[in-house]
């Protein structure tokens, strides 16, 4: 790999490779773009097949990151750490008290969260040696699980993505196909249901299907034919890459929202699904509550505020359909574009020389 040709291809910042022999730590920190402020992005991982295979996630998660903060409004950039190691187990306290004193060089440069692979005690133990972690306990001032919050955005995202295609963001009698019924989807299907919603559910857990039948009246279908249900709207929250060449001529919703990253299995099924007239709402910015609302820890935890934000998810999707259609382009570049002029926005009013620039506050 020609790492400074691929750093300068996508504008990243800095990589920082992080070693301790004693208690195992091989780690990559990416740091893609702090224009808008401190690169904000979770730790993962992983049992990576090759030292290379690693940075290739950690650059291509923190240049995500960018996007996915800028798309959603907040004061942060974009960064992701991965550790190689098997999280069932290489984890000890020394390495991640080790990779918290590497977070504490960087200087508030990079916020870590947790991720695939770590845990919130695992946070806990970082906050040992930086304040610059979010995820923590709730009793150090923590927002605490994530899943709600980011159901609820999904829920406000859906909304505005009904208005898109049917002309009113009323979801009551909508039926509501969701693949996936895990911890964000369950959330997101008492919105649904609360509002009046008619659910069709599936998942490879059964008892995770049969409680939302339970709970709410949901039909359950075999994973193999969600695709083919007749419904309104599509919301994928389980896996990516399934809205793809297979799937999508099967599909009869004139929406798509859910809670699942990296939906579209590749950029193409963005034009597809443009041509066909159905709204899709681009994952990054509709899942972003869990990261709007671990951000509102920087500022000392405040729920109410933290839900206002949000909801804002709501106007983050309005704004990528008129940009969509100002541009002609699909929903999925436009959301690209979205983030991107906001952060060429701010390059240009942030050349005023400040001898001592705001810098959001430590917890300690």
């Amino acid at each position: 790999m020609e790492l400074f040709k691929y750093l300068e291809m996508y504008d990243y910042e800095e990589v920082v490779f992080c070693q301790d022999k004693n208690s195992g730590l091989k780690a990559i920190i990416a740091i893609h773009d702090t224009t808008l402020g401190p690169a904000l992005g979770g730790t993962r991982m992983w049992t990576y097949d090759s030292e290379e295979d690693a940075i290739v996630d950690a650059l291509r998660l923190a240049r995500g990151m960018t996007y996915k903060n800028a798309a959603a409004g907040l004061n942060l950039g974009g960064g992701k750490t991965v550790i190689i190691g098997d999280p069932k187990k290489d984890k000890n306290e020394a390495l991640f008290r080790a990779f918290g004193r590497y977070i504490q060089g960087l200087n508030g440069r990079y916020i870590t969260a947790e991720d695939v692979g770590t845990t919130v005690h695992d946070m806990d133990t970082i906050y040992q040696e930086t304040s610059y972690v979010t995820g923590i306990s709730p009793a150090f001032g923590s927002s605490g699980n994530p899943s709600p919050a980011t159901a609820y955005g999904v829920y406000r995202g859906m909304k505005a993505a009904a208005k898109e295609a049917y002309g009113s963001d009323s979801l009551e009698g909508k039926v509501v196909s969701i693949q996936g019924v895990g911890n964000v989807a369950f959330s997101l299907c008492r919105h649904l249901h609360e509002e009046g919603a008619k659910l069709i559910v599936t998942d490879i857990n059964k008892a995770a299907v049969q409680r939302a039948v339970d709970e709410f009246g949901a039909k359950a279908v075999d994973p193999n034919d969600i695709y083919d249900v007749e419904s309104d709207i599509y919301a994928p929250c389980a896996l990516g890459a399934t809205v793809n060449d297979s799937t999508i001529p099967k599909l009869k919703a004139k929406v798509i929202a859910g809670s699942a990253n990296n939906q579209l299995a590749e950029s193409k099924h963005g034009d597809v699904l443009y041509e066909n007239g159905i709204v899709y709402a681009p994952d990054y910015v509709i899942n972003a509550g869990g990261v709007i609302n671990v951000a509102d820890e920087l500022y000392g935890y405040n729920r109410e505020r933290a839900m206002k934000r949000i909801e804002t998810i709501y106007d983050n999707i309005e704004k990528v359909f008129e940009i969509s259609k100002r541009d002609n382009i699909p929903t999925n570049v436009a959301a690209d574009r979205m983030a991107e002029e906001r952060i060429n926005s701010m390059q240009q009013s942030r050349s005023t020389f400040l001898q001592n620039g705001h810098h959001i506050l430590s917890r300690r």
